[in-house]
């Protein structure tokens, strides 16, 4: 059943990267879109633990990093360390309440657009922080923010439907050894 919850995980990271990059770059407001990638990341590291997101950070990263130009394995460093912080949340707060992945996703954002600034741009030269940080950060924040409203509860019964059978075959009396 393992190889069932990864390979759902892994279809639903592809499926959020090819939407991330086609239908919600055509529905970009202001040429800010949410990050899908970064929603799957803080959901499933905060309804599974630290090891579950911090695998599907890197690998949410690292399909990040391959598809933008860029430093490769930058995304992928970033994505990780989100997930980690929101697994860390796993056994603190119920799953089903909206307002922990609301708040982590805010934050997570917030500390992934100031790293994308101090590494793509201030690096560069460019010190518009505060230009920056009202015209890029805080509605792409936003945006994420009220995509997670609508996509938590997706994924959260994904996932509980994915636990249930793990359950299920767990209890099996012909896999009891």
């Amino acid at each position: 059943m393992r190889i069932q919850r990864k390979v759902v995980t892994l279809l639903l990271i592809l499926i959020c990267a090819i939407l991330q990059g086609t239908l919600f770059k055509a529905l970009s407001i202001g040429s800010i879109s949410p990050n899908l990638l970064l929603i799957l990341t803080i959901s499933f590291g905060f309804m599974r633990g630290k090891k579950n997101g911090i695998w599907i950070g890197f690998c949410c990263g690292l399909l990040k990093d391959l598809l933008s130009d860029g430093l490769l394995g930058f995304y992928a460093l970033v994505y990780l360390c989100i997930g980690y912080a929101a697994g860390c949340c796993c056994k603190l707060f119920y799953d089903e309440e909206l307002r922990v992945p609301i708040i982590l996703t805010a934050a997570g954002d917030l500390v992934y657009g100031g790293l994308v600034y101090g590494m793509q741009y201030l690096m560069r030269g460019r010190v518009q922080f505060y230009y920056y940080f009202g015209r890029i950060i805080i509605p792409e924040m936003i945006y994420t923010v009220l995509m997670t409203v609508l996509l938590y509860r997706l994924l959260f019964n994904i996932n509980k439907r994915l636990t249930e059978l793990e359950m299920k075959e767990r209890d099996s009396i012909w896999l009891r050894k």
